[in-house]
């Protein structure tokens, strides 16, 4: 089974908030909407060991996804492909989803009424295009594809690194699929989800 995912390098995030302006203007999101967003981690450590890096954080497609559990409608689904969506004409803006998600990764819209998510530019994956944030990364950090395709880029990112720097969101039982590359050259992971920082 496919599983639609984003692989983010961390070594390379400048913290341009690229991502999160084309994010923006791609889907149209609203202010204080946010289906993508640049946490700054640090810095920690010890002059003269102090580090400091970029955390971009979206929805993790969880292959056991709380939101998709707690939506009274279900308007919050999982395609074929590993991707978790919200069917807009479904949502009655209860927020459980919110509520559910470890990380942070929802956001109500005022102007809608409705929960919002990043949905991997699934219209664009369409037309065979990468996600508006992968294609506006400077730094080339961000990889789109099937994680379970060893010859996708996301896997192909993975390998390259090697599993000792390679790391995820903390699981709380719902298995993220987002992997995230981090030398101990450019920080220290650190184990808190967005949600508790």
């Amino acid at each position: 089974m496919a599983q639609k995912t984003l692989v983010i390098d961390l070594d390379r995030c400048i913290g341009c908030y690229a991502c999160e302006a084309a994010c923006k203007l791609e889907n149209n999101v609203p202010m204080g909407v946010y289906y993508n967003k640049v946490l700054t981690i640090g810095p920690v450590g010890k002059y003269p060991d102090i580090h400091q890096y970029f955390l971009p954080t979206v929805c993790q497609n969880c292959k056991d996804a709380p939101c998709l559990k707690v939506c009274p409608t279900g308007a919050t689904y999982k395609t074929e492909d590993g991707q978790i969506l919200v069917n807009k004409e479904k949502c009655i803006g209860c927020k459980m989803c919110i509520a559910a998600c470890p990380y942070g990764a929802r956001s109500f819209n005022p102007e809608s009424k409705v929960v919002e998510k990043c949905t991997l530019c699934r219209h664009l994956q369409e037309v065979d295009e990468k996600p508006a944030c992968v294609k506006a990364c400077c730094a080339g950090a961000r990889f789109f594809g099937d994680i379970d395709d060893p010859e996708s880029d996301v896997s192909k990112a993975i390998a390259a690194a090697g599993p000792e720097n390679v790391h995820s969101m903390p699981d709380v039982g719902n298995k993220p699929t987002v992997r995230y590359i981090l030398h101990k050259k450019t920080g220290e992971w650190q184990v808190k989800p967005p949600k508790m920082l």
